[in-house]
């Protein structure tokens, strides 16, 4: 097959011509001695993507469209696990290379035949992941480029995640609420995923399409970062990731339970940012704005470190963003702080600012009658106390109510 495409050289202004590096032989076109040579520069002039893939092609394996199809029983539908603007995604099994272990469950992508813009989105996958290796980064086994007859075919085949995304198990009904302690470590594990791009690796990488559908869970809930069409490397000197705002966003996602974006609510509460807006991590209606669904069951100190941090993620000037590694430190210590609490309980910050709607009634409801439902509850209580200690005890509760 052949597979044109080209990356600007940051030390360069040419342009460098990268088609043998996805060819089934998966050669590279750099020559050892060029190869030396680059790497032997590289702590004065990082080397880019295509640079570093040449070195780590060979960990991919190169799949026959033949393989795919039967992979997934000829793209069947009852196997279609995702679909999007890319094309779709399939549950596939597929065989080991010698024949002898177990066949693998993959999740194959399946690239829509949309021309250059398509091929070039699958070419930034295969380089991406070709390069980075984190637990929190969604694991590339391989791909398939095919011009035929019948056009382009472009895939990806991708270790499988069973339990889908983040963006199924905030919005959708048809999976139980995630927990309070299982937002915690998502949020942690993506952010950890955004600190190896940022950070941790030769060059930096911006991965630009960080939201809450990219976020893939695996068997024991583990965040793992999909789809790297759109990453890029960068920033330059003295920018700031757009993955950090995106981040806040996620936050607030996770906090509230809602998209950035509900156009059957209230016109007040559309836009998610500009509804959290009125109720500050500070303020006492704060747990207004909480995901109902967790049914109280989470440490509100931590929610509001949590908005803090989105906040902070958030600000108008990019320079003035925290890194992701710092985010992650945050992240690490309201994780630790929650941990050495106690249980999770109804907290009474929380029932006082449950929702607007429950205000209303409880005011109108008036002091006296109020304290006939605490006293009823205590009572309730008091079945327990026996003898003349609970005749002293319901004495004292209508002295009370007087």
């Amino acid at each position: 097959m052949k597979c044109f495409y080209y990356f600007k050289d940051r030390s360069r202004t040419r342009l460098q011509k990268s088609a043998p590096i996805l060819k089934d032989d998966t050669k590279s076109d750099i020559s050892e001695p060029d190869r030396i040579t680059k790497s032997s520069c590289s702590a004065t002039s990082p080397r880019t993507i295509p640079e570093l893939y040449s070195e780590k092609a060979q960990n991919l394996r190169v799949f026959t469209f033949s393989e795919l199809r039967q992979a997934t029983n000829n793209f069947s539908r009852l196997l279609k696990i995702g679909e999007g603007g890319f094309g779709s995604v399939y549950k596939g099994t597929i065989k080991p290379v010698e024949g002898k272990a177990d066949p693998t469950v993959v999740a194959i992508k399946k690239l829509n035949r949309d021309g250059f813009q398509g091929h070039k989105q699958w070419v930034a996958e295969v380089q991406f992941l070709g390069v980075v290796e984190h637990s929190n980064l969604v694991k590339l086994i391989g791909y398939c480029g095919v011009d035929g007859e019948r056009g382009i075919q472009r895939l990806l085949v991708y270790e499988y995640m069973p339990n889908k995304s983040l963006e199924d198990h905030l919005f959708s009904k048809v999976y139980p609420p995630l927990s309070w302690d299982a937002r915690l470590q998502i949020l942690l594990g993506a952010a950890q995923g955004l600190a190896y791009l940022h950070e941790e690796l030769e060059i930096q990488v911006i991965y630009r399409d960080f939201k809450s559908s990219n976020v893939l869970l695996d068997d024991k809930f583990k965040a793992k970062l999909s789809d790297f069409g759109l990453a890029r490397e960068g920033p330059k000197a003295g920018h700031s990731h757009s993955d950090v705002w995106s981040f806040g966003v996620v936050l607030y996602e996770i906090l509230t339970g809602r998209r950035s974006l509900e156009r059957d609510r209230p016109k007040s509460e559309q836009k998610l940012l500009e509804w959290v807006k009125q109720y500050p991590a500070d303020s006492k209606k704060f747990g207004i704005i909480l995901d109902q669904r967790l049914q109280n069951d989470y440490s509100l100190s931590a929610a509001r470190k949590i908005a803090k941090l989105a906040d902070a993620c958030l600000v108008k000037s990019a320079k003035d963003r925290p890194k992701m590694s710092n985010v992650v430190e945050t992240l690490k210590q309201i994780v630790q702080v929650t941990r050495v609490e106690s249980p999770p309980a109804k907290y009474a910050d929380d029932e006082a600012t449950k929702g607007e709607e429950a205000a209303a009634p409880a005011k109108a409801m008036g002091s006296s009658e109020s304290a006939k439902r605490r006293i009823a509850h205590l009572a309730k209580i008091s079945e327990h106390i026996g003898g003349v200690s609970r005749r002293r005890f319901m004495i004292m509760q209508r002295a009370n109510v007087t």
